[in-house]
């Protein structure tokens, strides 16, 4: 059998199905690609929840190991990536329990920490200040929100996911979705007067994405 090269992950055509029915069978090696599949997400989610640099890192380490050691108990009845959320929003629950970090989930923006953005090398260096200033202020301002607002807002704006879909990884009806939705587009509209979304924004860089990979792969060698 073809071996994947790294490289190849992004544009690879293997389903998350196949990956996983293969993974089991011991080609423990095809798990980067669904890390490399999911990494972005997976970091959107948790920063709806974290915001300590390190906390969001051991959280998504933490998710993917458990996922790891839970694939046998994957079902197929729904979507990895909407299983593998689901540990990830517990685990963020549960470091957040660990460190009594409720207060920080409402911590000043000011506090909130400086995010990986690729360098956008078609822009003159005036654009590119701008575009980042631009992208920091609605980091900032959607750090202010409460939690249930803010990964709301993220899943749904910055990451696309369906209103039925963010239900069911937070175990919320859909109205409640539509609502906590609406009351987190007015408060960033009031603050920002003017906002302009990007999908961009919360950009989980190569160098992170790198650095997480290699971790858990290395962390997958005790099973």
């Amino acid at each position: 059998m073809k071996a994947i090269r790294v490289q190849d992950f992004g544009s690879s055509t293997i389903s998350d199905e196949d990956a996983i029915k293969r993974i089991l069978a011991g080609e423990k090696e095809l798990y980067e690609l669904l890390m490399r599949r999911y990494n972005q997400k997976l970091y959107r989610v948790v920063i709806g929840y974290l915001k300590d640099g390190e906390d969001i890192a051991d959280v998504m380490q933490d998710s993917y190991l458990k996922a790891y050691e839970k694939l046998y108990q994957f079902k197929f009845n729904a979507s990895f990536s909407t299983w593998l959320i689901r540990i990830a929003i517990n685990e963020a629950l549960a470091k957040i329990r660990y460190k009594g970090k409720y207060a920080q989930l409402n911590r000043k923006a000011g506090d909130a920490m400086v995010l990986e953005i690729p360098e956008a090398s078609q822009l003159d260096p005036e654009k590119r200040i701008i575009q980042q200033e631009a992208k920091q202020m609605l980091e900032k301002t959607i750090a202010k929100l409460e939690s249930k607002y803010r990964v709301v807002y993220i899943l749904r704006e910055i990451e696309g996911m369906s209103i039925a879909e963010i239900g069911d990884c937070l175990s919320l009806t859909h109205a409640n979705v539509k609502v906590r939705l609406h009351r987190a587009k007015k408060m960033i509209k009031d603050a920002l007067y003017e906002s302009s979304i990007t999908t961009e924004v919360f950009e989980f860089g190569s160098t992170k994405c790198d650095c997480l990979v290699q971790k858990v792969m290395l962390g997958l060698r005790e099973y």
